[in-house]
């Protein structure tokens, strides 16, 4: 099995309605952020692809269809080049929106996760992850020019990086067309998932931090 669709898109840009909809189309089991925290052996790769080291990805992603949210997407580029048959989806929303619902949940997280009594594997996750792709990605993740200004950045890479045949960028706002005809599957007969607003996102933590 190898990756057929890869997600390049930030978190909080609608992944875990891209999850579902892609396990609805038959493009499951797909990974995402939650894969990590839910397995343990999991992070033993990521913790490898943070410090450097070369890695296979065909076993990175062994037993899954399609990838998206971090930390997958943060590696697209290394994924689009050891998976070229796989379609790259690009989830994207407006800047603002995208600002808000990030600042708080994955950035409010990671400003407070040291203050937060979490599992230890979790607190191994979010060390891992800060050390790595938040580092790498933004110069200020609290800082909302600055933030936007990597979100905007990461868009522009995609799109001037996967050539437009293989490349879907999308807004999960507009539903099954658009992804089906990107993917040439028929639609399915059940409404477009739409998950993950900000209270299901602390649910995994105990409950948002004051």
């Amino acid at each position: 099995m190898s990756l057929k669709v890869i997600g390049s898109g930030f978190g909080r840009t609608g992944t875990m309605s891209m999850k579902e909809a892609l396990g609805v189309l038959g493009l499951g089991p797909c990974h995402h952020m939650l894969e990590v925290m839910e397995n343990p052996a999991h992070l033993l790769f990521w913790k490898a692809i943070a410090a450097g080291e070369q890695v296979n990805w065909a076993d990175v992603f062994e037993g899954y269809n399609s990838q998206v949210d971090w930390p997958g997407a943060h590696v697209w580029h290394e994924t689009s080049i050891a998976f070229p048959d796989a379609r790259v989806i690009h989830t994207e929303r407006p800047e603002d929106a995208w600002w808000n619902s990030f600042n708080g949940t994955i950035g409010k997280f990671f400003a407070t996760y040291k203050d937060l009594e979490l599992p230890p594997h979790i607190a191994d996750v979010a060390d891992t992850m800060s050390g790595w792709f938040l580092k790498e990605t933004f110069e200020d993740y609290t800082d909302r020019d600055s933030a936007i200004a990597a979100y905007r950045l990461n868009n522009q890479k995609v799109r001037d990086t996967i050539p437009a045949d293989r490349l879907l960028v999308f807004n999960v706002a507009d539903g099954w067309d658009p992804l089906c005809r990107f993917l040439e599957l028929p639609i399915p007969d059940t409404e477009f998932p739409h998950r993950h607003p900000k209270k299901e996102f602390w649910e995994h933590f105990g409950g948002e931090p004051a």
